[in-house]
């Protein structure tokens, strides 16, 4: 009998195990990333589903990495950060979807409870009711 390490290895075997070991590093890496906020949302290396509209798919996206026009654009024109008027401070995505007390009424009558994560809203599975929010804060058409 021959030697086992002389016996040929199949290239797409080869292949499939390679890519199981660099996404088994990946996600190690990942899982040492506990501070990061997207992290909190997505523990996972795994591709996210997209939403069939691409649009919201996108406006989905900026959400979740915490990157919108509205909160970001002054970076761009060499402007301050925008502020919220009430609160003091800085406008981020969590502000705006969590923390600012503007908008507690409308988290009340949209998803029916003022206490939410930004993984509830823009986790794995979205709240089905975020776009209607967004919409209702006036902030759709600024992600």
């Amino acid at each position: 009998m021959s030697d086992p390490m002389q016996w040929p290895v199949c290239y797409q075997d080869l292949k499939t195990s390679k890519q199981h070991y660099v996404h088994y590093i990946w996600q190690e890496t990942w899982d040492q990333h506990i501070l990061n906020k997207l992290h909190n949302i997505h523990p996972s290396t795994s591709h996210w589903a997209a939403l069939p509209v691409r649009r919201h798919d996108v406006r989905l996206t900026r959400l979740r990495i915490g990157h919108t026009r509205f909160t970001h654009m002054h970076l761009l024109l060499g402007e301050n950060a925008p502020e919220c008027p009430s609160c003091k401070v800085p406008y981020s995505v969590y502000h705006i979807l969590i923390d600012c007390p503007v908008f507690n009424h409308h988290r009340i009558t949209v998803f029916h409870t003022s206490v939410l994560t930004l993984s509830d809203l823009v986790g794995e599975t979205p709240h089905q009711n975020l776009f209607a929010f967004l919409l209702k804060i006036g902030f759709l058409h600024m992600i």
